[in-house]
């Protein structure tokens, strides 16, 4: 919070910039030491502006807000250092979302999970001409999420990281994994 900081100063004092005929002036002095001190959360929000659009150094209130500016959905759920991660990389985010690469940093940035997505496709080509087409696609995408470290991710949370990721026409099942796929155990 910025406003009514007790006993924040102020770099630059009213009281000082007054003519000299009030720098004796008990009441001037201290009505405009009362007005330092509502200025003075002011001059200090000011003096430190660029920090603020800084996801690493904002204030925590002020991240939310950021994220809101970069059209970025943070869950208040998150700890603060993946909210300020997401919103620092919101650009890097929107230029692959929708794509298996996005959807897999994502996923690690946010869940600490590693993922393999596995996506029927959606093209096919062939040399014959007039050839017959083949059969439609499922439109299924089967992420397979596995924690990097720590204990395993919560289904609801990656379902929800998930949607926010995949391509609406796209139906996405999620399965949870102890370890990544395809790795020998021993």
């Amino acid at each position: 919070m910025r406003a009514a900081v007790p006993g924040l100063p102020s770099p630059h004092p009213i009281g000082e910039l007054l003519p000299a005929l009030f720098a004796d002036d008990d009441f001037a002095q201290r009505f405009t030491a009362g007005l330092d001190t509502v200025l003075a959360p002011v001059f200090a929000t000011l003096d430190s502006l660029p920090a603020y659009f800084e996801p690493r150094l904002a204030p925590a209130d002020f991240v939310d807000w950021l994220a809101s500016w970069v059209a970025v959905d943070v869950d208040p759920t998150w700890p603060m250092e993946v909210r300020r991660a997401v919103v620092e990389r919101a650009v890097e985010l929107h230029r692959w979302r929708g794509t298996r690469r996005g959807l897999t940093e994502r996923l690690r940035l946010v869940l600490g999970a590693g993922a393999e997505i596995v996506d029927g496709g959606g093209t096919t080509w062939s040399t014959a001409p007039d050839a017959a087409p083949p059969p439609a696609t499922s439109g299924d995408v089967l992420v397979r999420v596995w924690p990097l470290h720590g204990p395993a991710p919560d289904e609801d949370q990656v379902l929800s990281v998930v949607r926010a990721g995949c391509p609406v026409h796209l139906t996405c099942r999620v399965e949870i994994l102890p370890g990544p796929p395809g790795r020998a155990e021993g």
